[in-house]
């Protein structure tokens, strides 16, 4: 039977039973021996268990509980036997025997019956309740017919073990048995059980499951000669049978049960992909990725992207030069390798300018030899050197150095860079392909100018803008992958979102039509700005630019949009169109190079935090700031940490005078030279274009990409910087003991105390010999008791180091060194120094040295280096610095990327980013490992010294592994370099790259070892132990023979470099190869091959007199200041002399006091240095273990003695004075004085406000201690009118008060107290506010002016023409209710949301009109419109009504009051210098007219002069003349209050009702409209 298809219909899920998962876990548990569970063996349960088991079953009383495995066995039997029925449909449809006999009887038909189906069961129950539990162990087992089992058929691949249970071939005796059984038989009904027959007592229940257990086991015993089955439990084979039947049936069911034969399943081999991490693969440099680098033939360096010090370094995807790109390569390096170069080479009376074709031969050999023929730096700075220098075979003597190694490695990285530029050229060109247009601007000038990213990169952006709605790119640029699907045809795309920007809109409308109109395309301005003069003229317009826009009008109303924003969006595309252009935007750059300026403004936050003390004051307020000033210094980066922690902003823009005339460069090739008032008005808004296209696209684009690429050259500067301050340490020989050569290593004996501590540190004693072995360690408690002394000499007098490494954690080291000198020596003489009284002098000459130790102690807590990681840290730490004295080269190659974490630059280091620090770094120790070279055959046995091999010309981390595993597996040891070939160690070019740094020392070479014919080539070379390459072996057996004189019969036969041993042991061999006429025959060379080799004979002369020779600098001790800084953490800048610092007094003499720093170094202050006044005895002074102030004087070395010591002055009047003069960080010279000047004035002002806040405490409930943020935020919950007082920032003698005017609206008023009580906790018996109200006390304030206003308020927002809400909704209201009422007019009063307190007063005269706004003041007395006093709202409401008559008829007699001007008031006319409306003048601005009667009152004024604070009205809009009503208006300045709070103004109130009565009201029969 086949199996079902995948497809198939969800089986039914049975209902949630909580013992399913605990019997699938109890099978797994169970051994395979179990026995079957039955009732009589089941443990008692108690109630919860029970109860938790049984939960959402409905069970019968009388059953008992049954076991977890039965109740999970039966309901995956059950789910497999309802898979089955409805797996196959066809099933479905076959009838039974007993309706086939039925049909047959009644139509007289054969119907054809089913050989092989299996009898049907009888189902348990059919509703939907769930079973009812049973003691058996086993349910509805349904077994196979002897005739199944004999059934073959296909199985698939991962069942065929499964399947073959089922294969007929069992013994006779199990065939027998079961042919005794007939159908029925073979199935076991267990029907009475599961319909719930509870009737069978104990014994019966017993006796079936015998039977069964019988059964079963004969059908076992027939499958035993099975091999598959081995492994099978009873409980596997149970549950086997009981789902799976005959096994073929269900053999799709094996793919979710496969898990009972993992004894039968072989497991899949493991590899380190199943131990470990993925991080701790890649760690270990195991990744797939590691593996191509591994095996590729080429320099290990040159395939990554980044350094191979880096945790995660990628693979390159840069493609390699080609012979055509040598050419542009080399010039486009040339042009950026260096200003040095610059001066000296393209200028003509540069030094070296007759030499710039050599120069550009140099380059270009230098780029073929590291990007076409892949050989590194070293390779080419060591054997090709005569290729990058100058040697003129007339003048011999004239040798020019052309490229230095810094040189070099900047022609690499420009290399690098070059190579990113082509691929970006080509997928530039890919692009422009796949737009399939031809754009002639392009191809003539854009393409032959992309000599930067930044150039491909606005390309890019500019053919995207200028053709990004091209049809042919509408379906080639949706971004598809290797491994998507094939989108079927017809079938929809999803919509992807899409931004579209306004010039964009503005383009795919007519607008871009109206662009056109400005006569000149916007590269052609570029063009002819470019070249300097107007290649490309303005095509003049005949309309005038309004008149010529008006024609792209819409000519539907409701689109129509105003020519003014016609104009502005064509100028909108004209000026994205040129702030995109490439070489536009070259120009810039350019400029912004030369000439842009960085200014620096603190933040808030930075303004407190940055004081003169902090390290980024030197900046704070920089000003204009050249770039070329900034590219030399970290300055540059210091600000952009300080930005980046929000303390400062930064600018950077053109000088004004760059910007001006960049600006008229400009608008000279974009106007035009024609002369009309038309052409004038174009060219003005051709010079709109130009400031908007500077403002918003050149400007920003030039002050972004400045800012990277300053950032990219000061990080570059300093990287390199860091590189040449680690050279320093690094590039050392071993250090330098007189009865060693030069370059041998000493042996060291490491000494170290810890922190000093007598009751907790030991003193630590490490020996390593002068192979670099350790041989001993020990300790020693201290060095004071003889037997200490002598068991520290005996260890020397042993070992006999040549050297003692003395080094430590604090200033107690200073005191081992004198004990050790002490021991050693015994007795101090004189002038302070030890002397041996022994006449053997043994000990005499070793040297005893501090050590630099910053390696040292990252070793002693490091956990990656597993050399000696089962020492404590102070032994590791003593092994640190025997080894770094040892070889340091080999102690920095050690750290691997840790290296990153020696601190080399103090200031600057942590300015870098690690992608550029670590390649720098590394770069250092190449060059260094480089030129001292790596014995091979001690790096394949040696961990420690095998660190230097990853740094070797061509290898790597991953290339030295491979390398040491292959040299391992043949012995670990090689004989000559021709192994590293003819083994397969290296691939060519790594061999090429790599052979002339890797040694192999000569044991012995024998007269008689003979190779020239020898197959073994084993046998050793001498040159394979000296710098030459093995391309230059030939040249050095020549200088050999030439040197000896000996001809080619006196060595034939032997050896070829036979003759390179007899001159190496030749004890005159320096005479004989000095006579040697090396640049004759480097000419020789020249002329017969071509092959420029001067250099390269001067080294092999070298190399034959010292082979790899040691020219480097012995280590030197650490400085004064260094050690200092080792052993206390103390600096030159902490210890600057005029700082004040804390001392304890340790003793006191009778001239001096001794003290103790903090650091714990040792200091002291004269007598006459401890007072003012002379004393003679200290100790009457200061006392023993007091702490006192002292002024640094001087810091005094005496490392020859181990002494160091501060002289300090305590007396008063050094003290008092401060250090803040030597503490003060000196700010830059580009400084911003003003800017400065004001905000130290602003903190000073803050500071006392903070201060005079903080003292006023004043008795009274409503006096809180808030400032005006928190006051709001407390009003913000009470009731309109509450009050709240509080400090004031002006001063004690000022105090605030806010009261709640609105939700969201408060008003603080500013109070004077002018009898301030000193203690501040009271007010004096005078406030005033406003200058005019006075109170005697804070309660009188709040009931007589405060809650006065709130009364005022509550009556103006309770009058019905009050509108709540903002401003532009009564707008709104006042226009729609016109617009309703035609031939009225409309007013209303709102709050004033930016002036609380105050009221507007908007009103609308008539539909023709607009809405204008007066200001209405709220005061105790009265409410004020303008000056005006009114008592009461309708007071106001009439003054507000006269005024507007007397407007009305003072500006024009027309129609329903319509004023002039398109119904605008005067003071709405926004085309009138000038002019403003009464609302807009404010009645607190001195020198400006407060109303619009402030001015003069007579008619004449109007006609033709304008008042002082409005100049330039015109006749006919100028303001009302004065009404000589009585109270109509306060002059401005005068605010005091009438008599009586409004008293004299109620009469002319009166009488202003009465005019407004006779008028009969405003604007002509509009009076029914208010």
């Amino acid at each position: 039977m086949s199996s079902p298809p995948v497809d198939r219909e969800p089986q039914e899920q049975p209902e949630a039973d909580p013992m399913h998962l605990d019997g699938e876990e109890d099978e797994r548990e169970e051994p395979d021996d179990a026995p079957s569970a039955d009732s009589s063996e089941e443990p008692e349960e108690d109630e919860d268990e029970a109860r938790r088991i049984t939960e959402g079953f409905i069970v019968d009383e009388d059953e008992e509980e049954e076991s977890q495995e039965e109740e999970e066995r039966s309901r995956r039997r059950k789910r497999h036997k309802k898979s089955h029925h409805r797996r196959d449909p066809d099933e479905d449809e076959v009838l039974e025997d007993d309706d086939l006999d039925l049909l047959e009887e009644n139509t007289g038909e054969t119907f054809a019956r089913s050989k092989n189906k299996l009898t049907r069961l009888r189902r348990g129950r059919d509703s939907g309740s769930p079973p009812v539990a049973s003691t058996s162990r086993r349910k509805s087992v349904v077994e196979s017919s002897e005739d199944d089992l004999d059934l073959g058929g296909p199985t698939t691949s991962r069942t065929n073990d499964i399947s073959r249970i089922w294969d007929d071939d069992r013994g006779a005796a199990g065939r027998e048995e079961d042919e005794d059984l007939d159908d029925m038989d073979n199935f076991i009904d267990y029907d009475d059980e599961e319909e719930g027959h509870g009737d069978m007592d104990e014994e019966e229940r017993e006796e079936r499951r015998r039977e069964r257990r019988r059964l079963e086991k004969e059908r076992r015993k027939a499958f035993g000669s099975h091999p598959e089955l081995t492994g099978i439990d009873a409980s596997a084979w149970d549950e086997i049978y009981e789902v799976f039947g005959d096994g073929r049936d269900y053999e799709w069911a094996l793919v979710d049960e496969d898990d009972n034969y993992q004894d039968t399943v072989a497991k899949p081999d493991m590899n380190f992909h199943d131990v470990f991490e993925p991080s701790e693969i890649q760690e270990r440099l195991l990744t797939e990725e590691d593996d191509l680098i591994r095996f590729q033939d080429t320099p290990e360096r040159l395939q990554l992207a980044m350094s191979t010090l880096a945790q995660s370094s990628n693979l390159s995807t840069l493609v390699l030069l080609t012979q055509d790109d040598l050419d542009d390569a080399s010039t486009w390096v040339l042009t950026r390798l260096s200003e040095r170069k610059e001066r000296d080479f393209f200028r003509q009376d540069g030094q070296y300018f007759h030499l710039l074709e050599e120069l550009v031969t140099a380059i270009t050999f230098t780029l073929r030899c590291l990007f076409i023929q892949e050989f590194e730096v070293p390779y080419v700075w060591v054997h090709k050197r005569d290729y990058i220098s100058y040697f003129n075979a007339q003048d011999i003597r004239t040798r020019v150095e052309l490229l230095s190694l810094d040189e070099l490695w900047r022609v690499f990285d420009l290399g690098q860079k070059y190579r990113s530029l082509l691929e970006r050229r080509k997928a530039l060109e890919a692009y422009y392909t796949r737009l399939g247009v031809n754009d002639e601007y392009y191809e003539t000038e854009i393409k032959r100018k992309l000599d930067s990213v930044e150039m491909v990169s606005d390309a890019t952006e500019w053919l995207g803008l200028k053709y990004k709605d091209s049809g042919k790119t509408r379906d080639q640029f949706e971004l598809r992958f290797h491994d998507d699907e094939e989108q079927a045809a017809g079938a929809t795309r999803k919509k992807l979102p899409s931004r579209i920007s306004a010039y964009e809109i503005a383009k795919q409308s007519v607008v871009s039509k109206l662009a056109e109109g400005f006569g000149i395309k916007p590269h052609e301005i570029v063009m002819n700005l470019v070249s300097g003069t107007k290649s490309y003229w303005v095509d003049d317009q005949d309309l005038a630019p309004e008149l010529f826009a008006e024609q792209f009008v819409d000519p539907d109303p409701v689109k129509a949009q105003p020519v003014s924003d016609l104009l502005q969006r064509a100028r909108m595309i004209i000026a994205t169109e040129l702030g995109k252009d490439p070489l536009l935007r070259q120009v810039v750059r350019q400029r912004f190079k030369n000439g842009a300026r960085v200014s620096v403004q603190p933040t808030d936050r930075g303004l407190a935090k940055i004081n003169e003390h902090h390290q980024y004051f030197a900046f704070k307020y920089l000003h204009n700031k050249p770039v070329e000033d900034l590219r030399s210094s970290h300055q540059f980066l210091n600000i952009l940490a300080a930005e980046a922690n929000v303390l400062v902003t930064v600018s950077i823009t053109l000088s004004d005078d760059d910007k001006n005339e960049l600006e008229n460069e400009l608008s000279t090739a974009f106007v035009s030279d024609s002369f009309s008032d038309t052409v004038n008005a174009w060219n003005a808004e051709r010079r709109r274009v130009i400031a908007e296209t500077m403002e918003k696209h050149l400007i920003p684009h030039g002050a972004k990409w400045t800012r990277e690429w300053l950032r990219e050259e000061v990080e570059d500067l300093l990287a390199r910087q860091c590189g040449e301050s680690l050279r320093e340490r690094m590039d050392v020989a071993p250090f330098k003991v007189d009865d060693l050569h030069p370059g041998e290593t000493p042996a060291v004996l490491a000494v170290s105390w810890g922190k000093g501590d007598p009751q907790k540190d030991h003193i630590t004693l490490v020996f390593f010999d002068e192979a670099g072995r350790l041989r001993e360690h020990t300790k020693v408690d201290n060095l004071n008791d003889a037997e200490h002394q002598d068991e520290f000499r005996d260890l020397v007098r042993r070992r006999k180091p040549d050297v003692i490494a003395i080094g430590g954690f604090s200033v107690a080291t200073l005191k081992l060194s004198s004990q050790v000198k002490e021991t050693l020596y015994q007795k101090p003489v004189e002038d302070g120094s030890f002397a041996n009284p022994n006449d053997s002098q043994e000990f005499s000459r070793i040297a005893i040295t501090y050590v630099y130790d910053e390696i040292a102690r990252k070793y002693r807590n490091s956990k990656t280096r597993d050399e000696f990681i089962a020492f404590p840290p102070p032994v590791k730490y003593c092994i640190g610095l025997a080894r770094y004295l040892q070889n340091p080269l080999n102690e920095f190659a050690a750290l691997g990327p840790d290296i990153a974490a020696i601190t080399v630059e103090e200031d600057y280091q942590h300015l870098i980013p690690p992608e550029k620090l670590l390649p720098a770094l590394e770069r250092v120790l190449v060059d260094c490992v480089n030129r001292v070279g790596v014995d091979i055959n001690r790096a394949v046995t040696d961990p420690y010294y095998q660190h230097l091999l990853p740094y070797v010309c061509g290898l790597g981390p991953r290339k030295s592994q491979a390398l040491v595993r292959k040299i391992a597996s043949l012995g670990g040891n090689l004989s000559n370099r021709d192994q590293f070939v003819k083994a397969s160690l290296l691939t060519t070019k790594i061999f090429l790259n790599a052979a002339g740094f890797l040694r192999i020392p000569q044991e012995s070479f024998s007269k008689s070892s003979k190779s020239r014919h020898n197959e073994d080539g084993d046998v050793q070379d001498p040159l394979d132990n000296t710098r030459i390459h093995p391309e230059d072996y030939d040249l050095a057996r020549k200088m050999a023979t030439d040197a000896l004189e000996l001809d080619e019969e006196d060595v034939h036969g032997e050896h070829p470099s036979h003759v390179v041993s007899l001159i190496m042991d030749d004890d005159d061999n320096v005479k004989k190869l000095d006579e040697l006429n090396l640049d004759e025959f480097a000419v020789n060379l020249m002329a017969s091959g071509g092959d420029r080799k001067r250099h390269t004979l001067n080294v092999i002369r070298s190399e034959l007199i010292r082979p790899f020779g040691d020219n480097r600098r012995p280590l030197p001790k650490p400085t004064d200041w260094e050690v200092v800084t080792m052993f206390s953490g103390e600096t030159e800048r902490t210890l600057r002399v005029g700082l004040i610092i804390s001392v304890q007094i340790s003793w006191i003499r009778q001239s001096v006091v001794s003290v103790r720093l903090d650091s714990g170094l040792e200091g002291v202050i004269n007598a006459h240095y401890l007072t003012d006044q002379q004393t003679s005895r200290p100790e009457n002074v200061v006392k023993r273990g007091q702490t006192l102030a002292g002024v640094i004087i001087d810091v005094k070395f005496d490392l020859a003695h181990d002494n160091v010591f501060v002289e300090l002055s305590s007396r008063p009047s050094d003290v008092q004075a401060g250090d803040s003069q030597f503490r003060r960080v000196k700010h830059d010279d580009c400084w911003n004085h003003s800017r400065w000047e004001r905000d130290k004035e602003l903190i000073e002002r803050k500071k006392r406000a903070e201060v005079d806040k903080s003292r006023r405490v004043i008795k009274h409930p409503n006096f809180h201690n808030y400032n005006s943020h928190q006051a709001e935020a407390y009003l913000d919950h009470q009731e309109r009118g509450d009050v709240v007082i509080r400090p004031s920032s002006k001063g004690m003698n000022h105090l605030a008060v806010t009261w709640k005017v609105d939700d969201k609206l408060y008003q603080h008023i500013d109070v004077i107290d002018p009898n301030v009580d000193p203690s501040g906790q009271s007010v004096g018996g005078l406030l005033i506010v406003d200058g005019k109200y006075e109170f005697s006390d804070l309660d009188e304030l709040i009931v007589n002016h405060v809650q006065a206003l709130a009364r005022r308020v509550e009556e103006l927002m309770a009058f019905e023409k009050f509108k709540p809400g903002p401003e532009d909704e009564l707008h709104l209201y006042l226009k729609n209710f016109v617009a309703a009422n035609p031939s009225k007019s409309a007013y209303g009063f709102t709050l004033n949301r930016k002036r609380p307190g105050h009221f507007n007063l908007c009103f609308l005269a008539n539909k023709n009109s607009t809405v204008q706004t007066w200001p209405v003041r709220v005061a105790p007395e009265a409410f004020y419109l303008f000056e005006t006093p009114a008592t009461g709202v309708p007071e106001l409401c009439d003054a507000f009504k006269l005024r507007q008559i007397h407007d009305s008829r003072d500006l024009g007699s027309g129609a329903g009051g319509k004023t002039p001007y398109a119904g605008r008031t005067p003071g709405r006319t926004p085309a009138v210098s000038g002019m403003a409306t009464p609302g807009r003048a404010s009645v607190r601005q001195v020198g400006r007219t407060p109303n619009p009667y402030g001015g003069q009152s007579t008619h004449s004024t109007l006609a033709g002069r304008a008042t002082p604070a409005q100049p330039g009205i015109p006749a006919g809009f100028g303001p009302p003349p004065q009404t000589p009503l009585a109270g109509y208006q306060t002059p401005f300045g005068q605010r005091t209050a009438p008599p009586g709070y409004g008293q004299s103004s109620s009469v002319g109130l009166n009488q202003r009702a009465a005019l407004v009565q006779n008028d009969g009201g405003w604007g002509q029969g509009s009076s029914s409209g208010w």
